[in-house]
């Protein structure tokens, strides 16, 4: 009998040990998902993942994708409560899964998610009106599906390369300053609707890098960014605004990018987290230049 009493215990100590090594587990995960369009599958859908992983840092990243998707028509989907997105998913592991046809109600109940970061779309990222009404009442939405378990981020966008013919550049009088200077007075006023708990400064990032010798080459099309050190230097700024670490670029850098550029990337990403209002020059030595390939 008393063998048995003891097997018992040691059957039960074992099953909550268990329970509690998968719950730290599950704590020690960072989960982000991200409601955007394709400027944030530029920023989250690549190279984040590996660079945490190469941090030793447990992630799962979700990004809710329609293109060219704004605010209002992420409000107008919650009020049909529309599932009108595709919900692509990068799990612990490093697998990366799409759902098409998912609502945002559903991806919300997906993950026990610990921030939901949100944009505006391009056109609109420098004009803060556009912010005022549907942004507060998204916030409202995710809080009563969330039950107001989740941290907000918001994911400020870059300013469209100079030679950009995308029509929405014409709301800036086709300059990439006003841009940029737009963008940055809307993202500094979010935290006046929403309570932000965290900026992500991609579009400073991106400024800072134009600065070095990379110059003004950082999209593949005028405003989505390079495949390589474009989305290289966004995923470095998600990396350290979320971590509050400098991207280990020296242990992870994607194909296609040199060692001059990926260090390129975390300078622009850490002077982009420090100061993120604001541009701050990339300075490339002539040892450095003359690595590029």
């Amino acid at each position: 009998m008393q063998t048995l009493k003891r097997s018992i215990l040691l059957c039960v100590l074992f099953i909550v040990g268990m329970a509690h090594i998968r719950a730290a587990e599950r704590s020690d995960t960072l989960r982000v998902l991200a409601i955007g369009n394709s400027f944030s599958q530029d920023a989250v859908e690549q190279y984040l993942y590996e660079l945490a992983e190469a941090a030793g840092k447990p992630m799962i990243i979700g990004n809710l994708y329609i293109g060219g998707a704004p605010l209002a028509k992420h409000l107008a989907n919650v009020q049909s409560d529309s599932a009108a997105y595709s919900y692509r998913k990068i799990t612990a592991d490093g697998v990366k899964t799409t759902t098409e046809h998912t609502s945002i109600r559903t991806a919300l109940r997906d993950e026990p998610w610990d921030y939901v970061s949100l944009q505006q779309a391009s056109p609109l990222s420098g004009q803060f009106d556009t912010y005022r009404q549907p942004l507060p009442a998204l916030h409202h939405y995710i809080d009563s599906v969330t039950g107001g378990s989740v941290r907000y981020s918001w994911h400020q966008t870059w300013a469209y390369a100079a030679n950009s013919t995308h029509q929405g550049f014409a709301n800036y009088d086709n300059d990439q300053q006003t841009m940029y200077g737009a963008i940055m007075e809307a993202s500094g006023q979010v935290k006046t609707l929403i309570p932000l708990d965290l900026l992500i400064p991609a579009g400073t990032a991106i400024q800072n890098a134009r600065t070095s010798f990379l110059g003004d080459h950082l999209t593949r099309d005028g405003y989505h960014l390079d495949l390589h050190i474009g989305r290289f230097i966004a995923a470095c700024t998600w990396f350290e605004s979320l971590f509050g670490e400098p991207a280990p670029v020296e242990d992870y850098r994607p194909d296609g990018v040199s060692e001059a550029e990926a260090e390129v990337a975390r300078e622009a990403a850490h002077a982009a987290v420090m100061s993120p209002f604001s541009v701050t020059a990339v300075a490339a030595d002539a040892a450095t230049a003359e690595a590029m390939p």
